[in-house]
C-alpha cells in the first residue's frame, strides 16, 4: 500500500503522524511511505530521518493526497484539505465528527473511508488511540490552568499548590476518566484540594483507593457541580462520549455564581466541549473571557508539547496502521472489531451512531458496508 503522511496544517499543530521509525516498519513490510517535506520538522524529525528510514519525500501536500491510498494524520483535515481527498481514499486520523458538521458532510461528499482513531475501541471498552493524547492533555490541563491563574493572564492571581499558611487552589474535574485522572494527578502533585466528579461510581471508589489525601471524589449530577463550581478556582472539563458530542455540564448560567479569575479547561472541545460557553481556541489565541471567568479551550493541546505527543501517538497507532496496510481496510475492519468500531464514513454512508445522531443523517449498518465484496481484497491499492 502507498502511505501518505502530511504536514498537519491547523493552527500551531506541530505534530506529525508518523515517526521515521514508524516509516522504517512500513518499509519493512513491503510498503512505500511518502512523507510531505518538513513535516517532522515540529516534532523534532528531519526529512533525512524519514529518507534514511526507506521514506520518498514529496514536496507538497497536493503530491501526497494524490499519491497515497492510506492517508495518516493527527488532525481532521480542514477546508483547504477537503478537495484533495479522493474517492476510496483511506483517511486514518482524529476526526471527532460529531463536532464538525462541515467536515462530516465534506467526507460524505468525498466518498472517502474514514477510520477515526478516537473511536477504535478495545474489548473491555478503552479507546487505545484515544488513550496517549488524552493522557497528555490530562497532564497539561492542571499545567495550563496554573499558568491562566495568574493575574497578568487575567486569571485570579492564586499559586495552585498555595504556600504555608495560605490555603491552595481548589481544583474540579468533570469526568473521572483518562484525561481527569491524569488531572486530577498532576493537580494534586502541585498541591492544590482536588474534587473528581463522575456518574460511575466504580470508578470513583477506584480513585479513592490509589489517589493521595488531597483529591476527593463526589457524584456527578447538576445539584453538586452548581455547587461546587461556586468554590473552584480551576474546572477541568474531561467527559467524553465516545464518537458522539459530549453533553454541557457547566451552563451559561453557572459562571455568574463562580469566583471572577477563575479558569476553565475544556479538554473535551474536541467533542463540542462540557462547558457550554467553550468554543475551540487555537494556542496561537488560547483563551477568552466571559462573566470574568477565562475560558482555555485549545482544540489540540498536545500539539503544544509535539515531541512526546507524537512519539506517544505512533506507539499507539501504528500496529493498527499496519494492518490496514497489510490487509487492506476491507479485510482489516472485518477481522478485527476494534477497527470495525473506528469507521465512521465509508463512501458516502455514515456508519457511526454517534454521528449520524449529531447531525440526524441517516445511519448504515456497518456489516452491510464491510460485506459489499469482502471476499476479494481491494484492487485499488497499489502494491510496493
Amino acid at each position: 500500500m502507498l502511505i501518505g503522511v502530511p504536514k498537519e496544517i491547523k493552527n500551531n499543530e506541530n505534530r506529525v503522524a508518523l515517526t521515521p521509525g514508524g516509516a522504517a516498519e512500513f518499509v519493512k513490510h513491503g510498503h512505500e511511505v511518502y512523507v510531505q517535506a518538513t513535516a517532522g520538522e515540529g516534532s523534532g524529525f528531519s526529512d533525512e530521518e524519514y529518507k534514511q528510514a526507506g521514506a520518498t519525500i514529496l514536496p507538497t501536500i497536493e503530491d501526497v493526497y494524490a499519491k497515497a491510498d492510506m492517508i495518516i494524520k493527527v488532525k481532521e483535515p480542514i477546508a483547504s484539505e477537503y478537495s484533495l481527498v479522493k474517492e476510496n481514499q483511506l483517511l486514518f486520523t482524529y476526526f471527532h465528527f460529531a463536532s464538525g458538521e462541515e467536515l462530516t458532510h465534506a467526507m460524505i461528499k468525498s466518498n472517502s473511508v474514514c477510520l477515526a482513531y478516537e473511536t477504535v475501541e478495545s474489548a473491555n471498552r478503552a479507546l487505545p488511540l484515544l488513550i496517549p493524547m488524552s493522557e497528555v492533555a490530562g497532564r497539561m490541563a492542571p499545567q495550563e490552568g496554573a499558568k491562566y491563574l495568574e493575574k497578568p493572564l487575567k486569571g485570579r492571581g492564586i499559586l495552585l499548590g498555595g504556600v504555608p499558611g495560605v490555603k491552595p487552589a481548589e481544583v474540579l474535574v468533570l469526568g473521572a476518566g483518562i484525561v481527569g485522572t491524569q488531572a486530577a494527578k498532576i493537580a494534586a502533585g502541585l498541591g492544590a484540594q482536588v474534587t473528581v466528579m463522575d456518574i460511575n461510581l466504580n470508578r470513583l471508589r477506584e480513585l479513592d483507593d490509589f489517589m493521595p489525601k488531597n483529591v476527593s471524589t463526589q457524584y456527578s449530577n447538576d445539584y453538586n457541580i452548581r455547587a461546587a463550581v461556586k468554590t473552584a478556582d480551576l474546572v477541568i472539563g474531561a467527559v467524553l462520549i465516545p464518537g458522539a458530542k459530549a453533553p454541557h455540564l457547566v451552563t451559561r448560567d453557572m459562571l455568574k455564581t463562580m469566583k471572577p479569575g477563575a479558569v476553565l479547561v475544556d479538554v473535551a472541545v474536541d467533542q463540542g466541549g462540557c462547558i457550554e460557553t467553550c468554543k475551540p481556541t487555537t494556542h496561537e489565541n488560547p483563551t477568552f473571557i466571559i462573566d470574568d471567568i477565562v475560558h482555555y479551550c485549545v482544540a489540540n493541546m498536545p500539539g503544544a508539547v509535539p515531541y512526546t505527543s507524537t512519539l506517544a501517538l505512533t506507539n499507539a497507532t501504528l500496529p493498527y496502521a499496519l494492518k490496514l496496510a497489510n490487509q487492506g481496510w476491507r479485510v482489516a475492519c472485518l477481522l478485527n472489531e476494534d477497527l470495525r468500531l473506528g469507521l465512521n464514513v465509508v463512501n458516502g454512508k455514515v456508519v457511526y451512531k454517534g454521528v449520524a445522531d449529531a447531525f440526524g443523517l441517516e445511519l448504515t449498518d456497518v456489516n452491510s458496508v464491510l460485506n459489499e465484496n469482502s471476499l476479494v481484497e481491494d484492487n485499488s491499492y497499489h502494491t510496493a
